[in-house]
């Protein structure tokens, strides 16, 4: 059985609320999906006789801030017992929380709480739900297109206090000097 069947079965017994547009490639199937269908649907993909995907890769996010639905949320899904891949892809906004698929894919947890560190896409009822990859007093979430680049605060370790210090950041102008020649134009004068 190969990607193509696999492909074509979902497209026709798969009800049309669920799925909104499948694409297919030689790497693997993908599906476009709305926010409530997800669980469903991973369900059908994971029980069904035809597909039956057994492990869940990861789970990323994907920020476009111009866009009102402005998180991409993937869930790349194996089937090793029919060497597939599905990719089930659903789009939220910042306040929209999504189903989570840890009772499914106890993996799922992981990546889900990652998703909700670094981009801040919640999930509802996560058994979970806390910071993984930031600390706990971090504000804001590091991978939205709109989160500074140098971050809220500055973490450092005083030595006096014996302790690490959280302080906001402080940055003057006269230590931003930029020389807007190049070093390149300067040997051509020779």
């Amino acid at each position: 059985m190969d990607n193509q069947f696999i492909f074509q079965y979902c497209w026709d017994i798969l009800p049309k609320k669920w799925v909104n547009k499948m694409k297919r490639s030689e790497h693997g199937n993908r599906s476009l999906t709305n926010t409530d269908s997800i669980f469903p649907l991973l369900c059908f993909l994971k029980l069904h006789t035809y597909t039956r995907v057994q492990v869940s890769i990861d789970i990323c996010g994907v920020d476009h801030p111009s866009r009102k639905h402005r998180f991409e949320v993937v869930h790349n899904l194996l089937s090793t017992r029919y060497n597939s891949r599905i990719c089930v892809q659903t789009s939220a906004d910042e306040v929209t929380r999504i189903s989570p698929v840890v009772s499914l894919f106890p993996s799922a947890g992981w990546w889900e709480r990652e998703l909700w560190d670094m981009s801040g896409v919640s999930s509802i009822n996560h058994p979970d739900l806390r910071r993984i990859s930031t600390d706990h007093g971090f504000e804001g979430h590091p991978l939205r297109k709109d989160f500074p680049l140098s971050g809220y605060v500055e973490v450092r370790y005083d030595d006096p206090e014996k302790r690490v210090v959280s302080e906001p950041i402080e940055m003057t102008q006269e230590y931003r000097y930029f020389d807007s020649a190049s070093p390149w134009e300067q040997c051509s004068d020779r």
